[in-house]
């Protein structure tokens, strides 16, 4: 699979567009970074490619992280979108599930369809939940409802009919129908995204793929031009929400796979990183201009979950996707984050954000709100004059002003309301690193704790004091990790099948057979040799929860070990009772080409070799007072106490008192708090 020349990654965030690329003979890392086109994202790419100076005949491999999907569901710019189910079960998408995450809240309202009701249609037709015929498709029924929907003027179609995991047969043949009456639309079947049970999650998750196909569809084929206008002829990967890679064609036929796209190439990367260093746990936190993300690796083991939620909050249900996701925790506060008071008086962050266009107020692009970046530059800890290594100067001024504006209503100068915003910030932060550690059973403390991203290494020393981290780490070239993540990404097919019995009276070797044909096909001619790792999903007979465990052998015993083990982590009990198993999953991963040289890799901007000093505001651990700068260059072997401040060009690291960090054989920055 090893093919010279250069493979690019190319990741998509909320302010800026990251791209890394890595020459295959000599190791060497380029990186380079663009503004983010919300209005035409693949215009961000191609900025992104101008800079870096690869050619694009040299490109050997492109892969792709974007926020496509996750943008279209958020901001409802999908498909005009038509659902076509069993008679009867028309309104499943509506009634959902009857608990409520606001339990309290008597003016409670479930979240709003993709289809409102006109557009949903039902038709005769009926399995049993073995997959037996009780009553044969209508096909001329189904002819009418494809006539309204083309009245209705529909872009796609959803078909998700009762049962249809354990028997697709009538979901194919509807699926043909449609696509023959209705040229030009897009009819998606959920049998082809999810082969696991539940009604309301596979209806949900149908609907919410073939609202974002015609979007995706024409982003990614937009982008494939754009790249093949360009001279390159690279094979095209995107990046998928389970941490692997597939194709471009793949992803535009199945575009809900993509929903995390971006994010998860950071946590896959850390993990990578933490076997690396001897890391046996690794706390991942991820910021950005948007967002701060967050993902807890336990033993080298990425978690990911069959049953992803979209837009899921402590009092909103959100959209479930039965998809494998990598499971990440992700909040608005982000560098771009806007802060700002409500009428009694109390500071908050987020969610809105500043995005890239205009960005914070320091920007000087007629941004007048003030954001995390405007708190960090009036505390110090960021240099006006070398921000993105000298590419954007940052006005101080302004940035003053937004504050200063903020926190007059509040009672403080520009300096106090920084300050505010800026513990608002890390309290926000630490409640989702705990989300992932604390609410699980885990203690933060075991962790090696990873921050990347642009703002990440920022904010990295303070959440680690916080949660009583011993060790931070912050990777070469933060501010394009996941981009980086990207190249090491392999080609990944993942299917899940829903399989209900007795744990021992079930064929599990027969069970597992169609979830690994079809991983394996996701992967197509370049599944051959292919690694598959089995893991299923368990429970006590008697119980609606499950938990999955790897299967490395189909011994009886040793599953039932595992299980009672993974019980006792998580729910600290375990019971004398039979076990059975709800769903098998397969992932089949093949390497997209030659092995990624993690460490700098001779990048093609070196950080300047400087030392100088500023003041900076040490907040809660120290008052402000005058600190030492450094170059990341020239963080050595040897430790350096802080507190200090290290620079690079897209990123800048907080050291506090008390800490002490030095550099790694593999470039890496190692913080850890002196005794």
């Amino acid at each position: 699979m090893h093919m010279p020349g250069i493979r690019v990654a190319v990741d998509i965030g909320g302010t800026f567009t990251d791209l890394v690329a890595q020459d295959t003979a000599t190791g060497q890392v380029i990186r380079a970074k663009a503004d983010t086109t919300p209005g035409a994202l693949e215009h961000g790419v191609l900025s992104a490619l101008a800079p870096s100076g690869v050619a694009a005949g040299q490109v050997s491999a492109f892969i792709h992280g974007t926020t496509v999907v996750i943008n279209t569901v958020t901001e409802r710019t999908g498909a005009r979108t038509g659902l076509v189910t069993t008679s009867g079960f028309r309104d499943v998408l509506e009634i959902g599930r009857g608990n409520r995450p606001d339990l309290y809240n008597l003016a409670y309202r479930k979240p709003e369809p993709f289809v409102p009701r006109h557009l949903r249609f039902e038709v005769t037709e009926r399995m049993t939940y073995q997959g037996q015929v009780v009553e044969p498709l209508d096909a001329a029924e189904l002819e009418q409802v494809a006539s309204q929907l083309e009245a209705e003027g529909v872009r796609a179609v959803a078909v998700c009919f009762l049962h249809a995991w354990a028997n697709p047969a009538h979901e194919q043949q509807a699926a043909e129908i449609l696509a023959a009456r209705l040229p030009g639309v897009s009819v998606v079947a959920s049998h082809w995204i999810s082969g696991q049970w539940r009604e309301y999650e596979r209806t949900s998750t149908a609907v919410l793929s073939a609202y974002v196909r015609p979007v995706v569809a024409a982003y990614l084929g937009s982008l494939a031009t754009a790249l093949r206008d360009t001279g390159l002829a690279a094979p095209l990967y995107a990046m998928r929400s389970n941490g692997g890679v597939s194709s471009f064609e793949q992803a535009a036929r199945a575009p809900i796979a993509l929903l995390e796209s971006g994010p998860v190439a950071g946590v896959t990367a850390a993990a990578e990183l933490g076997r690396r260093i001897g890391a046996r746990h690794v706390l991942t936190l991820d910021v950005g201009g948007t967002t701060a993300k967050t993902a807890a690796v336990r033993d080298g083991e990425i978690k990911v979950t069959t049953l992803h939620h979209i837009g899921k909050e402590a009092a909103r249900a959100g959209y479930p996707v039965q998809s494998p996701t990598v499971e990440i925790v992700e909040i608005g506060a982000g560098g771009g984050s806007i802060a700002w008071a409500d009428p009694a008086g109390g500071l908050h962050v987020g969610p809105q954000s500043a995005g890239a266009d205009p960005g914070p107020a320091c920007y000087g692009r007629g941004g007048d709100r003030a954001t995390v970046t405007d708190a960090n530059l009036v505390a110090g800890r960021l240099n006006p004059g070398y921000f993105l290594g000298g590419a954007m100067k940052l006005d101080l001024a302004a940035a003053g002003r937004a504050l200063a504006e903020l926190g007059a209503p509040l009672g403080v100068d520009a300096a106090g309301a920084a300050r505010g915003v800026l513990r608002h910030a890390i309290t926000q932060m630490s409640h989702a690193l705990r989300l992932v550690t604390v609410r699980r059973g885990y203690d933060p403390r075991d962790f090696t704790f990873v921050a990347y991203g642009g703002a990440g290494p920022l904010h990295a020393t303070l959440l680690a004091r916080e949660l009583g981290i011993p060790r931070t780490v912050i990777p070469a070239g933060p501010g394009h990790f996941s981009a980086f993540g990207m190249l090491a990404g392999p080609l990944r097919g993942e299917a899940v099948r829903t399989v209900i019995g007795p744990l021992d009276a079930t064929d599990l070797a027969a069970a597992f057979a169609p979830a690994e044909q079809a991983a394996l096909a996701e992967l197509g001619p370049q599944g051959q040799g292919a690694t598959l790792l089995r893991y299923a999903e368990l429970r006590y007979r008697g119980q609606e929860h499950t938990l999955e465990i790897p299967v490395s052998s189909f011994d009886l015993t040793r599953l039932q070990d595992a299980f009672a083990q993974r019980c006792l982590e998580a729910y600290s009990f375990r019971l004398d009772s039979p076990l059975e198993v709800v769903s098998v999953r397969v992932t089949a991963t093949a390497p997209v080409t030659g092995e990624v040289r993690w460490g700098n890799g001779g990048p093609a901007r070196q950080t300047p070799a400087w030392a100088g000093s500023r003041m900076v505001d040490l907040d809660p651990y120290a008052e402000p007072r005058e600190v030492q700068v450094l170059g990341r260059d020239l963080v050595g072997a040897d430790p350096v106490s802080g507190p200090c401040v290290i620079e690079e060009v897209a990123a800048t690291t907080l050291v506090l008192p008390g800490q002490a960090v030095r550099a790694d054989e593999l470039g890496n920055l190692l913080i850890e708090e002196q005794p």
